[in-house]
């Protein structure tokens, strides 16, 4: 009930107004975005990749509705891979890139010229580039997208839902050599009919979409927070004997950084997801719904504000 509350405030214009004008904001969005620049991106990339942690850059911005839009936001992701392989943090840091946000939603071809364009930058950086998944009528199109990037560009990163009822499905078609695949539980709101509702069913779906990614050829990136979800993969890598070379663990910026620390210390890759822009509310408000501890987090911030 509580996510479902939350995802409809993120399509409220009303409330995003109110959190946006809040005195308490800034302190609350500072943990989860790195900052509305370039500049940003970059200062807190560095200090994870101090950290030893790898990195996935994503330029916040979902509502695109002209090319203008979408070519700005291409040549954004142009100039972010310039400036990571300027600044020496490639290939520890790499970028994820909506669809969405390149023109997907009103053209598909437009979408994938600029998406090809940002492969062919990060070729040249040094880095990869994965594109994130968003809500499931955008699964086919954005799957289709990659499939004919990664003609070029093999090492493209996919990312699946484990909420989705075709997920596991999907698991196997890109579990293959090379495949790069990031494997969450989802944040958007979805049917019934395509997700599954409960808590512990979309947890089943994990472990089983887990253990197709773990048994393949491919190179799985488990993006979770959730300690059981996290030590089940552990165990699965030790049981298909995946050294820390051959998968990774995926969670994203100002959630829970002791445990990425921990896995860090104890020899795992771990990638920080790192959102910047202004574009910041529908992003922050998803991160509430999916790990009801967030809310917490943002009540004992306001609490302090006040």
């Amino acid at each position: 009930m509580l996510r479902s509350v939350i995802l409809a405030a993120a399509r409220s214009s009303q409330v995003e107004r109110l959190v946006a004008t809040a005195p308490f904001t800034r302190a609350v969005v500072r943990r989860f975005v790195a900052g509305a620049t370039t500049d940003d991106a970059l200062r807190a990339t560095r200090e994870l990749v101090d950290d030893g942690l790898a990195v996935t850059l994503d330029n916040l911005g979902e509502d695109t509705v002209t090319p203008e839009q979408a070519t700005a936001t291409r040549d954004e992701y142009l100039e972010l891979l310039r400036m990571l392989a300027t600044a020496g943090l490639t290939p520890a840091a790499e970028v994820s890139v909506k669809l969405s946000a390149l023109g997907q939603m009103f053209d598909e071809q437009l979408a994938y010229d600029n998406a090809r364009a940002i492969c062919a930058a990060a070729d040249e950086a040094g880095t990869t580039v994965t594109l994130d998944m968003e809500d499931h009528t955008t699964t086919d199109s954005t799957l289709d997208i990659l499939a004919k990037l990664r003609k070029d560009h093999p090492a493209t990163g996919a990312v699946l839902q484990a909420y989705l009822r075709r997920t596991e499905s999907d698991c196997r078609e890109l579990a293959g050599a090379g495949s790069r695949v990031r494997l969450c539980k989802g944040a958007y709101s979805e049917p019934e009919s395509v997700a599954y509702q409960s808590a512990r069913d979309v947890d089943r779906s994990y472990v089983r979409c887990l253990n197709v990614l773990m048994s393949g050829d491919g190179y799985p990136m488990l993006a979770t927070h959730d300690p059981r979800l996290i030590a089940i993969g552990e165990d699965r890598a030790r049981w298909f004997d995946r050294g820390p070379e051959r998968f990774e663990f995926q969670m994203l910026y100002g959630i829970r950084p002791e445990e990425q620390a921990r896995l860090v210390g104890e020899g795992h890759t771990v990638r920080s997801y790192v959102p910047y822009g202004d574009q910041w509310y529908g992003y922050l408000m998803r991160r509430l719904a999916e790990r009801p501890a967030n809310v917490a987090f943002f009540a004992r911030a306001l609490a302090s504000r006040k």
